[in-house]
């Protein structure tokens, strides 16, 4: 796995121009498994909406391009990935309808209860701590606000890009769960209208929760 250790690395934090390359890679391989995340829950023109772990950007400039009248913040603790969703971004950040900051989701640099939609595209596997990082989520979401956390990678894929990412999970720090265990994850940090939607032909996979309206966080 040592020839491997590089790119992985890269896909959790880039750094240099590998991770330049591979932030365009992203961005144009992540695109069809957004829009397809994205159309499982609505995303009206006026929200205020986070998208955790922005990477190249892409996600964040299809966010701005629906919330017309809203306003999409992007974080990444990747000071390549802050740059290059900023470049990605320049014309709606001149606009002000864009905002882009370095930190990490285990302590996000927001006020409680501001964000109607959250977004988390290929990253929550690679979070420290799954469970407290739900919870720091569901802390800045509104009450009715959404959580959905988008992947094309998980565990028991039959595709073998799904089967090696299992195998080698323990050596890379990726955290895979199993459709039921994304489930219990979202149940277990107190989200709400819990969903894990599957589309077993691309490998692809979403939970979608909500905080509870009389939540009290």
């Amino acid at each position: 796995m040592a020839g491997r250790d590089v790119p992985v690395n890269q896909c959790s934090k880039p750094t240099g121009w590998l991770g330049k390359i591979t932030l365009w890679r992203m961005n144009a391989s992540h695109s069809k498994l957004t829009d397809w995340g994205l159309g499982q829950i609505p995303v009206e023109n006026d929200y205020t909406i986070l998208d955790v772990g922005c990477g190249g950007g892409r996600t964040v400039s299809k966010l701005a391009a629906i919330a017309t009248l809203g306003k999409v913040y992007g974080i990444d603790f990747s000071e390549e990935s802050v740059a290059a969703t900023k470049r990605t971004n320049a014309q709606w950040i001149d606009l002000g309808r864009v905002e882009i900051r370095q930190g990490t989701v285990s302590e996000l640099p927001f006020a409680d209860g501001i964000f109607n939609l959250i977004t988390a595209v290929e990253t929550h596997f690679w979070w420290a701590d799954l469970p407290n990082d739900m919870r720091e989520v569901l802390r800045v979401l509104k009450p009715g606000g959404t959580l959905i956390v988008i992947a094309e990678i998980y565990k028991g894929m039959t595709t073998g890009a799904g089967k090696f990412a299992e195998k080698y999970a323990s050596r890379t720090g990726m955290t895979l769960l199993s459709v039921a265990e994304h489930q219990e994850l979202f149940n277990n940090t107190s989200y709400s209208d819990v969903q894990v939607v599957e589309k077993r032909e691309k490998g692809w996979i979403c939970g979608i929760g909500r905080k509870p309206l009389a939540s009290t966080f």
